[in-house]
């Protein structure tokens, strides 16, 4: 059993290298998008294969171990391989909000979250707490970072429930 537990780190980071690389590739497609809308499409299905690759990364993970893996170990090892995944993405995130992005594109999308909320009209309260957020480019890398844990927490259950079962 620790010689299951102390391969969990390294073939995390690995398999989390492989899925970070697939998350910059399909964040290209969303940087582009901006010029050819496009792309926001394929960006979109490729966003949608995620759990999927999740799902293939554990069962190769699960081989690794000798075809036998409990369901708390398949689930740790997806949320590292979020984890890793999402520092490596970071960087993206970063560059594209630096860089590439119109200076105005995230007060646009706020003031477009704005618009939607004053159509649902949601409370005065809410409106003024997002009118007076900003956000820099680390910002919104780090909460690119924190999405991508939350999503990996979420998408590895059933991931992990599907690898660890006989058969």
């Amino acid at each position: 059993m620790t010689e299951k537990n102390n391969a969990l780190l390294p073939a995390s980071m690995s398999y989390g290298l492989a899925m970070g690389a697939y998350w910059v590739v399909k964040y290209v497609f969303n940087m582009f998008s901006l010029s050819l809308p496009l792309l926001a499409v394929v960006y979109w299905l490729l966003s949608l294969l995620v759990p999927y690759v999740g799902y293939v990364l554990t069962k190769r993970y699960k081989a690794d171990l000798g075809g036998q893996i409990t369901f708390g170990q398949a689930w740790r090892f997806g949320v590292l391989v979020y984890f890793f995944a999402a520092l490596i993405v970071s960087v993206m995130h970063y560059v594209f909000y630096r860089y590439v992005a119109p200076p105005d594109y995230v007060a646009n999308a706020v003031g477009q979250a704005l618009a939607t909320l004053q159509e649902m009209q949601a409370s005065p309260e809410t409106m003024r707490a997002i009118a007076s957020m900003s956000f820099s480019p680390i910002q919104m890398a780090l909460q690119g970072i924190l999405n991508n844990i939350l999503y990996g927490i979420i998408f590895s259950l059933p991931v992990a429930a599907l690898v660890c079962r006989k058969g």
